[in-house]
């Protein structure tokens, strides 16, 4: 994690200013993380920047930023924390973003400052996930939309491996179970991979493990450990999608149209998991710490059978169905540089 210690922000931030040294570019679009090198690169090319984001971050009384867990503690103190963490984010940030402006041969500005002329100017900020399942908090500023997931492509000339379509065609749709980038210990990972085996057989249920970060592998008859496969390819064939609840394979299931079991760990997780609680389309959540064979073949079980959850995850399904993310982001391209 150097990455993220200002020494760490400081030389990711100079990378991206070589990289971009001699890129020319009308507009720049910043995730988070290029957010450090992205705003002192813009102010100095004197081009416009559009943020880019998957998680809501901006201070609300909804909610307070999603990294955090999303555990309301009321709107008042929801916006508290909300403007406590953005300082925060301002003083750790302070050297680095002074240094990159330094390199770039801008005027000395504190990073708080910049922070207020970037709201004072209503800078566009979109988030790639469904008003459907976060709707725009009311009392964000002007610049601040929820626009729509941005579903990414499948790897060019990608076909399905042959072992998974047969195991596929092989028996009734499986469950998907997977924790992403989620890296283990090798004993804890040995030790999920049991408890997941336990849990697909006492639930009476075939699955899909997605080994991920975790290196997670079960083998038997009825269950199939596989590498990276497109979860919009994957997940209509699925059952179920038991997961961590990153932001990306959350939509993926909810695109998909099945139940949810929700495995959070840290982060954002929890954020995503209340939320897939409160769409109706969640058997239940479980995080990661307290996760045993037996809570996880009943929240399976209760995912396969249960038809409501099986509805209205179809429902949320069709309105996705709707949106469009990526033409937002197109539309505040075009108007930033026409």
């Amino acid at each position: 994690m150097r990455f993220m210690s200002p020494k760490g922000m400081q030389a990711t931030g100079e990378g991206l200013l070589r990289t971009l040294r001699d890129e020319p570019a009308d507009i720049l679009l910043l995730s988070p993380f290029a957010e450090l090198a992205g705003h002192p690169l813009a102010e100095a090319r004197g081009v416009p920047s559009i943020g880019i984001r998957l998680q809501a971050m901006s201070t609300t009384a909804d909610f307070p930023p999603s990294i955090l867990g999303g555990w309301s503690v009321g709107p008042l103190l929801n916006r508290v924390v909300g403007r406590f963490g953005a300082g925060w984010v301002d003083r750790y940030c302070a050297k680095p973003i002074a240094a990159l402006r330094s390199q770039l041969g801008l005027p000395k500005v504190s990073a708080r400052a910049l922070r207020r002329r970037r709201t004072e100017a209503e800078w566009p900020i979109l988030h790639g996930f469904s008003p459907t399942v976060v709707p725009r908090p009311r009392d964000w500023r002007r610049g601040l939309e929820v626009v729509g997931y941005w579903w990414p492509p499948r790897p060019l000339g990608w076909e399905p491996p042959a072992d998974v379509v047969r195991f596929l065609e092989s028996g009734p749709p499986p469950v998907y179970i997977g924790f992403g980038s989620l890296p283990m210990p090798k004993a804890k990972a040995a030790q999920v991979s049991e408890l997941i085996a336990q849990a697909l057989r006492k639930a009476g249920v075939r699955g899909i493990v997605q080994s991920g970060w975790a290196q997670l592998a079960v083998s038997s008859d009825d269950v199939l450990t596989v590498g990276e496969i497109p979860h919009d390819w994957l997940f209509d064939r699925v059952a179920a999608v038991a997961h961590a609840c990153g932001a990306g394979t959350t939509g993926a299931g909810l695109r998909a149209g099945v139940p949810a079991v929700a495995l959070p760990n840290a982060g954002d997780q929890s954020f995503w998991a209340r939320r897939l609680d409160k769409l109706g389309v969640s058997a239940g959540t479980v995080p990661l710490k307290k996760l045993t064979a037996d809570s996880l073949a009943a929240a399976i079980t209760t995912a396969v059978t249960d038809p409501d959850l099986r509805a209205n995850a179809k429902a949320v399904a069709a309105h996705l169905a709707t949106e469009d993310g990526p033409a937002a982001v197109l539309q505040t391209v075009e108007r930033l540089t026409t």
